[in-house]
């Protein structure tokens, strides 16, 4: 209680860090690091981090530069979401990926691994023989298909926990997880439900906290605490996998929004009920369900409403010339994209219920810096008879001819943030039903400790700054 104070109030004091100098980790953890006796500790990647590889093919679909010809990255789709897999498994963290011969490597999670070993005494374990001292200053990766609904992700991490804790003959072991993005929620709900399932509609999430039994601690690194209106943007317009580089080498734009429709996750990563905000053409909140399926079709949102992909995907054209998918009918379709929504507003419930006095405690690393989309404007074109939903800002007309300049718009649909997660998503300061534990950070969520920076969202972890805080609070603790 005493350490969780006190990182309280160095956080506090700390406000937003913007260093001119990076910090000198060798040098400021040069004792630390020799310290053993430090918690195990889960490393938990963020959507798109983990490598999936075709398990018959051994071909590795993601990442490449290139699509490959045999497989999509969609999903095959029905209203059986457990049911809809493909060939593709993920092997490993991506650590580095070089997208084109004469352009440099592009550190993923390099930097942060690299960190954990030569800053914070850590090795990396092996799940299936993690040897007599794997119990103690370890760190296990748990790569993961991300395009999959992250309550079976959760699941999966509390079996592959209970297993290892098996092999190291430790039933009372606690890991601390080191999560970035989507992990960090993978890793809330499997603390806070363990291997359960979402309950059915009409009853009420209870968490059990079955998995701190496991879990002691979670740091997170740019989670979507209530969700993001980047992801409505992803599955209206599909994804760009370089933040700085889109405009320049526009063929790196991987994952189609044909792609994203397939995945589970990235509906789960919808901003949540509570923090839902559109605007209209005057920059005026309007109500909008975003589970409602009706919603997305009145507005022409996602391939799902697009007459030319239902018909494509009735002659099974939607995943690629020779990907394995023979089609199917459009009730199919319709009833998985229900689904799809209804379960991400099942598992956003599930994590905005009260946490009060939880046994699990929330360290929080992220990004203010950057204009970050808020609220997407919805306007009505006059002259093509259509919706336009603006999701990045720009100068318009309205109806009346009223201008409204870019500056305007862009005060109007952003808010403080990493580029993809607001500030106030981390900090989870707009959940449903708005109640508050007795956070100083103003949130509902038991964070303990707040550190903010000026990075995107992809390069979070392996800002030195946010590590140096990271680490702090993870070496600091050693097991009695």
């Amino acid at each position: 209680m005493a350490l969780s104070l006190l990182l309280t109030f160095t956080a506090l004091l700390s406000g937003c860090i913007s260093a001119r100098r990076r910090p000198n980790l060798d040098r400021i953890f040069a004792d630390a690091r020799t310290r053993t006796g430090k918690r195990p500790l889960l490393v938990v990647p963020g959507v798109l981090g983990s490598q999936l590889v075709n398990y018959v093919t051994g071909e590795t679909v993601w990442p490449s530069v290139f699509r490959s010809s045999d497989d999509g990255l969609s999903l095959p789709v029905s209203p059986h979401l457990s049911g809809n897999r493909d060939n593709l498994v993920a092997r490993k963290i991506v650590d580095t990926v070089r997208l084109a011969r004469l352009v440099p490597e592009v550190y993923v999670y390099h930097e942060l691994l690299v960190a954990l070993e030569k800053f914070g005494g850590y090795r990396e374990g092996d799940w299936n023989n993690p040897g007599a001292d794997g119990d103690h200053d370890t760190f296990y990766v748990l790569p993961y298909d991300w395009r999959r609904d992250n309550v079976e992700t959760a699941g999966d991490l509390i079996g592959r926990v209970e297993a290892l804790k098996r092999k190291l003959n430790r039933p009372d072991l606690r890991f601390n997880i080191l999560a970035h993005s989507m992990g960090g929620l993978v890793a809330r709900y499997a603390a806070m439900y363990g291997e359960a399932d979402l309950p059915p509609d009409g009853v009420q999430p209870v968490p059990t906290w079955a998995g701190s039994a496991h879990i002691n601690r979670i740091v997170m690194f740019g989670t979507p605490n209530e969700g993001s209106a980047d992801a409505f943007a992803t599955l209206h317009e599909g994804y760009s996998v370089t933040e700085g580089l889109r405009r320049r080498m526009p063929l790196l734009n991987k994952l189609s929004r044909e792609d994203i429709f397939t995945a589970p996750s990235i509906f789960q990563l919808l901003p949540h009920r509570g923090a839902t905000s559109f605007l209209d053409e005057n920059l005026q909140p309007i109500d909008i369900d975003v589970y409602d399926p009706a919603v997305w079709r009145r507005y022409g949102w996602s391939p799902v409403t697009d007459p030319e992909y239902r018909e494509r995907f009735v002659l099974g054209r939607t995943r690629g010339d020779n990907a394995p998918f023979r089609g199917g009918s459009l009730e199919e379709l319709d009833a998985y994209f229900s689904v799809a929504l209804k379960r991400a507003r099942r598992f956003h419930e599930a994590l905005d219920v009260s946490t009060e006095n939880a046994p699990v405690e929330l360290l929080v690393f992220g990004g203010d810096c950057e204009d970050t989309l808020f609220a997407p404007v919805i306007l009505f074109d006059q002259k093509k008879k259509r919706w336009v939903t603006l999701t990045r800002p720009r100068a318009f007309r309205t109806s009346t001819g009223r201008r409204v300049s870019l500056k305007e718009a862009t005060a109007a649909m952003s808010a403080p943030g990493d580029g993809r997660v607001t500030r106030r998503s981390l900090l989870g300061q707009d959940l449903a039903g708005n109640h508050r534990t007795r956070s100083l950070f103003g949130t509902a969520l038991p964070v303990i400790y707040a550190v903010f920076a000026c990075d995107l969202h992809g390069a979070l972890q392996n800002n030195k700054t946010l590590q140096n805080n990271a680490l702090m609070t993870l070496v600091s603790e050693v097991m009695k």
